[in-house]
């Protein structure tokens, strides 16, 4: 199981270029970042974690640039993001930017996505939110195609374009997606368009149990069951809890960061280190 962490780059946190060195320093295998590119004034989509929206969400770097940044400091860390809203972005627009860090990277990126839960955010971008799900899946797979193929073409609801030319390719063949989404709906998603899973522990009853059923969804359609990955974003980080994910079947663990500056973060980093190491 690889280990990794997470955590909200803001004007006033530890900056993530040194977040991302002192991260790879300790062995860590990763660093992923959430996306919200904005948050209305007028809101009425409830935060999923409960109570009110903590106020590091309002004030999110965008993922790809620090990403990029990251990757200017680092050998080895994987760069993810966790997750990026793809119901808000031009997928071609994203497609090249992906692309672009992936190359730059020498093919680092894992791309988490999610369809979002902020419907005013959403709208905003002019994603209606009850048909987010299928404008996800049509942006991932034409982001899919442009990275793969010479002269890609998508023809969908959302997604519509004649044949291209689209440079940069990744480096990674395939660059990995893994999708944010939960129950049974959701892992059907990740079977269909995705490389694997990325769900939040507080929003699944039996890792074991879905990590079985991905498999067998898999399986039943006529993919490997073993090849995809499960990214688990964890709420808590103990041993206990780091063993039972281990034997459930889970292929990376990100453990959250503080919101602060490096003398919040720095000594986290130290413990979670520790803890790992054993």
């Amino acid at each position: 199981m690889k280990y990794g962490v997470i955590a909200h780059c803001t004007e006033y946190t530890m900056r993530v270029d040194a977040l991302a060195r002192a991260a790879e320093e300790r062995g860590f295998e990763s660093l992923f970042l959430p996306e919200h590119t904005h948050i209305p004034v007028e809101r009425r989509s409830p935060f999923p974690m409960g109570g009110e929206l903590p106020q590091e969400y309002y004030h999110d770097s965008d993922p790809f640039i620090s990403l990029m940044a990251a990757a200017m400091v680092t050998r080895n860390l994987r760069l993810g993001t966790g997750i990026s809203l793809i119901t808000e972005h031009d997928p071609i627009v994203l497609g090249k930017t992906v692309a672009t860090l992936d190359m730059l990277s020498n093919g680092r990126v894992i791309l988490g996505v999610g369809a979002g839960w902020n419907e005013e955010e959403m709208s905003n971008h002019g994603t209606p939110p009850k048909r987010r799900w299928k404008v996800l899946r049509e942006r991932v797979e034409a982001m899919r195609l442009m990275w793969e193929q010479e002269k890609p073409e998508y023809h969908g609801e959302f997604v519509n374009f004649d044949p291209i030319h689209f440079y940069p390719k990744p480096i990674q063949k395939p660059l990995p997606v893994l999708v944010g989404a939960h129950g049974y709906k959701g892992l059907r998603r990740v079977v269909r368009y995705a490389n694997g899973w990325m769900p939040v522990e507080a929003a699944v009853r039996d890792v074991k149990k879905e990590i079985s059923n991905l498999r067998n969804l898999a399986e039943q359609n006529g993919r490997a069951p073993d090849s995809f990955d499960v990214t688990m974003t964890l709420a808590r980080a103990d041993p206990k809890s780091l063993d039972a994910h281990r034997e459930a079947g889970v292929n990376r663990v990100l453990l959250s960061l503080p919101v602060g500056g490096a003398d919040v973060v720095v000594p986290k980093l130290d413990a979670l280190a520790r803890l790992i190491e054993r």
